[in-house]
């Protein structure tokens, strides 16, 4: 169900409105806000004397937006007696506060969510364990290729609710939504693509089923001219394939004639518009990005914009993309070593397809890992570590899970744990350090965590940042 943006404008008109949260997402969408009711409430768990939290009251005071604030410890207590409440995409919804508001007659959502309904472009919707990005970043560029003007946002970074009034109906949107900003929306998107489904993120939701659900809200709402793209090769997703309401396509599949679908075989790469013949787009060596899980992210993407552009677009992008920030970065070459920048990789199945990247093309390989535990299954880690290389070096909470899943798996690599190089370092700092050290030329030097970064950093980016400047600050 869509509305008009004038008809919620109107709607806003003397009711209360809470803002939990006043991160990267939040900030614009309190700016937009104030241009139509200023009584907005910003909780936040930061503390006054926390210097993140006076730099962003500072920034808004000197734009004229004066909204009231509660913060620091207990900051929830005082979420009472408001009609809209948005929450940060991070939040459990569970909450007693949050219950309890929504008992008394509170709309909560979310800014991702409130863009959605008022969107009057198509929407390009991208989900999913791994890829997320890529694929975002993939889609958007092969669109803009296509002739169209392209807005991108959701989890990417971009919140987009602020730019609502320059998008019009002839225009393409391409979101990347996470877990966290389903879980309680029912967007209607036109282009629905999941990449994969594997556990993840079991520290926030309450199992993996309930992780499935979430996700499953970007394809629920969809009609029959819209389009479902999923992963031929995936067990858990593959299996919507019959909840689809719309049009399905298929990447990583088989051809097929009445789907549209896209592959890979014999080293190139195909799409097939349902209806039409086979047509090949590119030799998988023209593609700069190593690893097998970026072919079928430009597979995805070539199949989720199948009619909407020519194939031509998606083959220019497909051989010219370099990639995106954290994910396989190259950060420099220094006295003939590499050093790679991948800290997106917060899970153990990231790390190991990294890792897989890095064995294909037969690159020594020094790893840095280490992150906080999301109460990850590390299965499969181990073993892809000693096929891509023999030293590592350790840090953060689940340096010793990493350690152990090494020892246990490297024999099924055909390794021996013995002659696997070890290092515990107490942080980057040392882990850089120690890795110059061991490093030759010729080498590769990688930042792949295997876990998230809130055991030191506040996300991946801030992670990746200092591990970028370290590196740079190398002499």
């Amino acid at each position: 169900m869509k509305t008009s943006l004038d008809q919620f404008i109107r709607d806003l008109t003397g009711r209360r409105i809470a803002v939990i949260g006043a991160g990267i997402s939040n900030r614009p969408l309190i700016k937009w806000l104030y241009q139509f009711n200023r009584d907005i409430t910003v909780f936040d768990m930061m503390s006054d004397r926390d210097p993140r939290l006076g730099k962003i009251r500072d920034s808004m005071s000197l734009q004229g937006i004066e909204p009231h604030w509660h913060t620091g410890e207990g900051y929830l207590d005082k979420l009472t007696g408001f009609d809209l409440i948005f929450r940060t995409p991070k939040m459990k919804l569970d909450l007693p506060q949050l219950i309890r508001e929504r008992e008394q007659g509170a709309v909560i959502t979310s800014e991702i969510a409130l863009f959605t309904e008022l969107c009057p472009a198509p929407i390009y919707g991208i989900t999913g364990s791994d890829g997320k990005t890529t694929t975002t970043t993939l889609i958007s560029l092969m669109l803009e290729e296509g002739g169209h003007r392209v807005f991108t946002g959701g989890n990417i970074g971009t919140p987009l609710l602020d730019k609502i009034e320059r998008i019009s109906p002839a225009d393409r949107v391409v979101l990347e939504l996470s877990s966290f900003q389903l879980m309680d929306m029912l967007p209607l998107i036109h282009r629905a693509v999941i990449t994969n489904i594997i556990p993840n993120h079991l520290d926030f939701h309450l199992d993996f089923d309930e992780y499935i659900e979430a996700k499953k809200n970007i394809f629920r709402v969809q009609g029959v001219l819209d389009a479902l793209i999923l992963n031929a090769k995936d067990p858990v997703s593959s299996a919507f394939q019959r909840l689809a309401k719309g049009q399905l396509r298929l990447f990583n599949s088989a051809p097929h004639d009445r789907l549209t679908t896209s592959g890979r075989d014999q080293g190139r790469l195909w799409l097939k518009q349902a209806g039409q013949e086979l047509e090949d787009l590119l030799h998988e060596e023209e593609v700069i990005l190593p690893g097998a899980f970026n072919l079928e992210n430009i597979l995805a993407a070539a199949a989720a914009t199948a009619g909407d552009i020519t194939p031509e677009a998606v083959r220019l992008v497909a051989r010219s993309f370099k990639g995106v920030e954290h994910r396989i970065e190259l950060v420099r070459e220094l006295d003939g070593v590499r050093w790679y920048n991948s800290s997106v990789d917060s899970s153990p199945d990231r790390t190991r397809k990294t890792l897989e990247a890095f064995s294909d093309r037969k690159q020594p390989l020094i790893l840095i890992a280490g992150g906080q535990d999301k109460n990850s299954d590390y299965t499969g880690l181990g073993q892809a570590m000693a096929r891509a290389g023999r030293r590592f070096i350790l840090t953060g909470e689940n340096a010793a899970l990493i350690e152990q899943v090494l020892k246990d798996e490297s024999q099924l690599a055909g390794v021996n744990f013995k002659d696997i190089r070890v290092e515990i370092v107490s942080d980057l700092e040392e882990a850089v350090r120690k890795a110059r050290k061991l490093a030759s030329p010729d080498d590769s030097v990688l930042l792949s965590p295997a876990g998230t970064s809130y055991d030191r950093y506040q996300n991946f980016e801030e992670r990746g940042n200092h591990f970028k400047q370290l590196v740079r600050d190398l002499s």
